[in-house]
């Protein structure tokens, strides 16, 4: 499928990969976010400088699970969005 057809699929709740990418077990799916906000915890505040605790909105993104099985937020690179190579897991 082609970026279209997979931008679809995430919204829909698919767990996308491509055939061109190298590593194995990767996939991107679309994150929801936190439409209603979340108490951040250590970490964001200290990174953002917000007290820990405080209640903050977070919006909907693509996340990719790495072939190191972590997970990163993720932005399409020219390849990507050319792609047709997109399928399901």
């Amino acid at each position: 499928m082609d970026f279209g057809e997979a931008l679809a699929a995430l919204r829909a709740g698919d767990r996308l990969t491509r055939d061109g990418w190298n590593g194995r077990g990767m996939f991107i799916v679309l994150q929801a976010g936190y439409p209603d906000g979340i108490a951040i915890n250590a970490n964001t505040a200290q990174a953002t400088g917000i007290e820990q605790g405080t209640v903050c909105k977070f919006r909907p993104y693509l996340m990719m699970r790495t072939v190191d099985g972590d997970f990163v937020p993720w932005v399409a690179s020219q390849t990507d969005l050319l792609a047709t190579d997109w399928s399901t897991t």
